[in-house]
């Protein structure tokens, strides 16, 4: 095991004993305390099975996971001891995973747009792969990464550059075979320019800029080793990843043709977390692979990494938010749905949690998922049109309209699913919300797998039998998992 995940970081639960009653478990518990705090519950092992799965869909690319989708510790130590990487975009995201002890040539600094201070604070911290998508950001690396520009060195009748194992200090020029190794850049580009790509994807060159921007680098001696393209998971169809490989492989001959050792190439995200999406991961992952095998075939020398947010967490996270005060409004003010109301008033809730807090998940694109009722509606009790709001101070906290539901009171709980993604921020909440508190649960048998998935064999000959059962804790598979022994990824860099 890595030691970065142990039974004391999360809740062992019993085959068959599923999320939703462990929620149901802990909200009598609050309940009795009077506690209105919105909480999460969150299953390890649900997380488990999608990585197992990425890598049986993609065997060739690993996995990088973006912290900002998700930064709890519970999930960064989980994928920590599965092997995978991070993608980190600022300073406290760096140091989060840092603070558990992964090393730096795991982390992939990814943000298109860098602070000074964060570079050097990377820097700092050994953290090597970062990524640049126009000559600003060239520049702004070049000159506060002390590593990131190659140094021609010639000592004693042998000539080389630092990047080849060889550092300078001050007054003389020596061999240091154990000196870090420079940073390495990636170029990002944007490559799918079809009528179908989606408008936020702002960030990245084009590929007839791709030359100017790999000279100039060149002229200010920084390493390029590959090409990064980040497609997001709004509504792509998965044609665009084909697309994209495509053009990534024009961009990486360019780069091999100014003379950089274009090894790596980061396809970025873009893979839903949930099975109701146009796109399934598997047709995704299909075309990906033929891509792949098309434009950089087995043995071509060039790594694939990848930064799968959604699809490991959006699923494994379900909420528990609290009613906290109602009001009742004229059916024709914004907010509710006239026509359904018949003319009648509109409920308007407000939440212990709003925009500002877990539910700027809104704010990236995500729908709001459908809350469901902790408590069973009196079968006498009508729908009435209704609204969610987040806690009263805050008038544009909007989180869902035209809801139809039964009544409601004060101190009524809603359940929200699928609230993996975009939810827990890293740093705390600018609108005042408490971060909601996460209970981690796995089943017995997902940390035999994550056991087996280390080398750990299983201790008896039941546990070796138990290893093809469901890994989340209650939820079925379409398909069990064998799962057999592997070692962790190896480093990239």
């Amino acid at each position: 095991m890595n030691g970065y995940l142990n039974e004391s970081n999360f809740m062992m639960v019993e085959e068959g004993f599923t999320t939703r009653d462990l929620l149901e478990n802990l909200l009598v518990e609050l309940c009795q305390v009077s506690d209105q705090q919105a909480f999460f519950v969150a299953d390890l092992g649900d997380i488990v099975k999608k990585h197992l799965h990425f890598l049986k869909a993609l065997p060739r690319v690993k996995p990088y996971f973006p912290v900002k989708c998700n930064g709890s510790e519970g999930v960064i130590r989980l994928l920590a001891e599965l092997g995978a990487g991070f993608a980190c975009t600022t300073k406290a995201e760096i140091a989060r995973v840092q603070s558990i002890g992964v090393p730096a040539d795991k982390i992939f600094y990814s943000s298109p747009c860098k602070q000074v201070a964060h570079i050097k604070y990377a820097a700092s911290r050994s953290v090597q792969l970062m990524t640049f998508d126009n000559e600003v950001e060239l520049s702004k690396v070049a000159r506060s990464h002390p590593r990131a520009r190659r140094v021609s060195l010639e000592w004693g009748g042998w000539s080389g550059s630092w990047g080849d194992g060889w550092e300078v200090t001050e007054g003389l020029k020596t061999p240091q075979h154990s000196v870090a190794l420079l940073c390495r850049m990636l170029l990002g580009i944007a490559a799918d320019s079809s009528p179908s790509a989606h408008p936020n994807m702002m960030f990245g060159t084009t590929l007839k800029s791709c030359r100017h921007l790999l000279e100039t680098a060149k002229e200010q001696a920084v390493e390029v080793v590959g090409i990064s393209f980040h497609l997001g998971s709004c509504g792509l169809e998965p044609q665009a990843f084909a697309r994209s490989v495509a053009a990534a492989q024009l961009a990486i001959e360019v780069g091999t043709e100014l003379g950089y050792r274009m090894h790596l190439l980061d396809i970025g995200g873009g893979f839903p977390g949930t099975e109701d999406t146009r796109a399934q991961f598997k047709e995704i992952a299909a075309v990906i692979n033929s891509a792949l095998d098309l434009y950089f075939p087995d043995g071509c020398g060039v790594e694939i990494i990848a930064r799968p947010g959604r699809y490991y967490v959006t699923s494994a996270f379900t909420l528990a938010a609290s009613i906290t005060a109602m009001e009742e409004v004229p059916a024709e003010q914004p907010g509710s749905d006239e026509e359904e109301s018949g003319g009648k008033n509109s409920l308007v809730y407000h939440l212990n949690d709003g925009i500002y807090g877990t539910f700027s998940c809104l704010l990236f694109d995500s729908p709001c998922p459908r809350p469901q009722l902790h408590k069973r509606p009196c079968p006498d009790h009508p729908s009435r049109s209704s609204s969610l709001r987040g806690p009263p101070a805050h008038a544009e906290d909007r989180i869902a309209d035209g809801l139809e539901l039964p009544e409601l009171h004060v101190g009524d709980w809603l359940i929200f699913e699928d609230m993996g993604a975009y939810t827990i921020a890293t740093s705390s909440s600018p609108g005042g919300c408490p971060q909601p508190q996460i209970t981690y649960a796995m089943s017995r048998m997902a940390w035999k797998a994550v056991q087996l998935f280390q080398g750990k064999p299983p201790q008896t000959e039941d546990d070796r039998e138990s290893v093809c059962a469901p890994l989340s804790c209650g939820w079925e598979m379409a398909e069990t998992l064998c799962v057999t022994p592997v070692f962790a990824p190896a480093s990239i860099i």
